[in-house]
């Protein structure tokens, strides 16, 4: 069997006891070869990790001139504003990007990646599905096809990560909010499946830990990461005996999703209950009422991920450091009045 190197057509006749045309007509998908030499051809692509590229010319090139751009979630503003980033290198370095979206799905996520290979892709940036695992990249690896993580790293993966620094992120916006008053908090929307959610959380966790909020007070509601994750959110928490006073969310898209939450109650966001976002996507600035978010320069990562793909393209490399981006808060009108030069107001059940 082939070894860690890239397979080639060699190994695969090899592997299968065929000649080298043979393995060709198979692969070209010629009625001229036996099912059963087909079958046992077939097999020993899979055993190798044989790709084949269905451009026959790219078989010796370093590399083609597309880029796999696979996206998790391009309905949210975000992901979108990212590839945006993206987009703007590769179009001054006359680089074709392909975008995918995979709509959390891994299965399709997995079909997509299997179709760029084929076309012979140069390279890939991925923010994986929910529900990746490491494997999922194995081919990719094998076959040295470069491969960057955007925002969404693996465990255990050696794939190369470009997100912004999300556990700063959270402790900032939790002292934030604890330096307005806040006593009870919360923490909406994401799930412990996600590395990005352990990262955000263990933020928030560390400054409530840190400037003495009680683990009793401290609330943190799972939930899909869009506008409906953060109303079914706010409904949550909003039935404990003692609901928070204020929410940091896993993204902007969920803050959005609470503020509506919060005025289909008749609840003004800010005022009743404060909202802090994450990512400070361009809604945010012009929302009514403006978002207080986590700022992370979407568009920045997303060029950074763009130039860090490319040097692993000329260096033909698979192997960078990891990039985390700095992150800074912006305050705006969603966190309210500071509860410390004021009395709480009564019977909204969330004040803030």
């Amino acid at each position: 069997m082939a070894s860690r190197a890239k397979a080639t057509i060699f190994d695969i006749a090899r592997e299968a006891g065929v000649s080298k045309s043979t393995v060709s007509l198979v692969l070209q998908g010629s009625g001229l070869i036996r099912p059963e030499t087909a079958v046992r051809v077939r097999k020993a692509i899979e055993d190798v990790g044989y790709v084949y590229n269905r451009g026959a010319a790219n078989l010796r090139k370093a590399h083609s001139n597309v880029i796999g751009m696979v996206i998790n979630d391009l309905t949210n503003p975000f992901f979108a504003e990212l590839a945006v980033g993206m987009e703007r290198v590769f179009q001054s370095a006359g680089i074709v990007p392909f975008i995918a979206n995979t709509a959390e799905n891994p299965v399709r996520q997995e079909e997509v990646l299997k179709s760029l290979m084929e076309q012979g892709v140069a390279g890939l940036i991925v923010s994986p599905a929910r529900g990746t695992t490491p494997s999922a990249f194995r081919r990719l690896e094998l076959a040295g096809v470069p491969v960057v993580f955007a925002m969404r790293r693996l465990p255990e993966s050696r794939i190369p990560v470009i997100a912004p620094d999300n556990h700063r992120g959270a402790y900032l916006a939790a002292a934030h909010l604890i330096a307005k008053g806040h006593r009870r908090l919360a923490f909406f929307g994401g799930t412990s499946d996600l590395v990005v959610y352990q990262e955000r959380l263990g933020g928030f966790r560390e400054a409530c830990d840190t400037l003495g909020i009680a683990a009793r007070d401290v609330l943190v509601v799972d939930g899909e990461t869009n506008r409906r994750g953060g109303l079914a959110c706010l409904e949550t928490a909003l039935t404990m005996a003692e609901p928070p006073t204020a929410a940091l969310c896993f993204n902007d898209a969920v803050a959005f999703g609470v503020m509506l939450a919060l005025r289909k109650r008749r609840l003004e966001p800010g005022p009743d209950f404060a909202v802090v976002g994450f990512d400070d996507v361009v809604e945010a600035e012009h929302y009514m009422p403006a978002l207080t978010s986590v700022a992370v320069d979407t568009a920045g990562l997303g060029e950074r991920a763009a130039h860090v793909m490319l040097k692993l393209i000329q260096s033909r490399t698979t192997r960078a450091e990891d990039h985390i981006g700095a992150v800074n808060l912006v305050v705006r009108e969603s966190c309210g009045p500071d509860l410390r030069t004021r009395s709480r107001p009564t019977g909204t059940g969330g004040a803030a």
